[in-house]
């Protein structure tokens, strides 16, 4: 009876053995939830806002979807790739940013210029995505790709152009001129990437005694710009008061002009009529021509009339006659008599004296 029990208890501690076809629904059943699991956590993907998403069927590209929850055919029948196409994103050349903190490049951001002058550039590149397939098939790395091409670009701008143009005026064109070759290179390479704007923060020579050096000449740049625009500023002041000086000038000589003229044509209106009057009667207008020239040379003299063909000498008292006539006339104060008027008096004498010659 002791020998059984144990023998007993060995027969009661063996597991219960299953069948066959126990074992094998079993396994399947546990392939059935982990596949459908699988499938569940596989088959079903997010899409954010910012986000589109490009279903690769067997590897090949098939469509894209948006922002929200959607299915697809569980790996490896299809795959899904999530990209941020519709986030603006930036890159920087010639430096990183750390927070506040910028980390300068100097491998990117030193370069050669066409006059064989080394300067440092620093550049942000702003860009997004613009075509998925080309984005996720034709570049490896989207992001280095960019930097190198945009860092290509600006080595080829800056390096056909001189120094001193290159960190004064020229920055604008140089800006655009690289942005544009910048464009060109993800158009022939066919990247998926749009290039938005590319702006530099400095191109300057390198820190020392060259930055001084050039900042001495970009000081000295301005300081001659200021002095242009000061000088332009006082041509544009002067210039049209000039020309309104030369203008009252001219209308004042055109003025003269017009009076000399005027005055002319009425001296030769006067000589005129004055030589048509001696055509008359040349002797008598000769005569009184002389006699007005007198006057006007001498107003003052006094003049007399004598006959000097005889052998003696004429004389007539003409001042003492006129002066006794006068004080005859007036008794309470005498004062001399008015001349009478040189022409008429000379004319009369003329006379006299012409008629006293005749009667000899």
């Amino acid at each position: 009876m002791n020998q059984d029990q144990p023998g007993g208890e060995r027969q009661n501690n063996k597991p219960p053995e299953l069948k066959p076809g126990t074992v094998k629904k079993l396994v399947i059943g546990v392939a059935a939830v982990i596949l459908l699991f699988y499938i569940g956590t596989s088959s079903f993907y997010t899409v954010q806002e910012q986000e589109r998403a490009a279903i690769l069927t067997f590897g090949k590209y098939t469509q894209e979807t948006s922002a929200g929850l959607h299915f697809k055919w569980p790996y490896p029948i299809q795959d899904v790739r999530i990209v941020p196409a519709e986030l603006t994103q930036k890159i920087t050349i010639g430096y990183r940013q750390n927070g506040n903190q910028m980390i300068p490049v100097e491998d990117e951001a030193m370069m050669i210029t066409g006059d064989e002058n080394i300067v440092s550039a620093d550049a942000v590149v702003t860009w997004k995505i613009e075509n998925i397939r080309n984005y996720l098939h034709n570049i490896h790395n989207p992001e280095q790709f960019l930097r190198n091409s945009a860092s290509a670009s600006i080595r080829s701008v800056i390096g056909s152009q001189k120094l001193d143009y290159a960190i004064t005026d020229g920055k604008t064109a140089i800006q655009d001129e690289v942005r544009n070759r910048l464009i060109e290179l993800q158009k022939k390479y066919e990247t998926g990437i749009q290039i938005i704007d590319l702006k530099f923060q400095d191109i300057e020579p390198p820190s020392g005694e060259v930055e001084e050096a050039f900042r001495a000449v970009t000081n000295a740049r301005e300081e001659k710009n200021t002095k242009v625009n000061n000088a332009k500023k006082y041509e544009n002041d002067r210039i049209p008061k000039a020309r309104g000086e030369a203008q009252a000038l001219i209308e004042q000589a055109e003025a003269e002009k017009k009076s000399r003229i005027l005055n002319a044509e009425g001296d030769v209106a006067k000589f005129n009529a004055i030589y048509t009057e001696y055509a008359k009667n040349p002797g008598v207008t000769q005569d009184r021509l002389i006699l007005e020239t007198l006057e006007k040379i001498m107003p003052n003299a006094q003049i007399f009339i004598t006959n000097s063909g005889s052998d003696t000498v004429n004389y007539l008292p003409l001042n003492e006659l006129l002066n006794k006539r006068s004080g005859g006339d007036t008794a309470i104060a005498p004062t001399p008599a008015p001349t009478p008027p040189p022409q008429q008096t000379a004319e009369g004498d003329a006379q006299q004296g012409k008629q006293g010659d005749d009667a000899r």
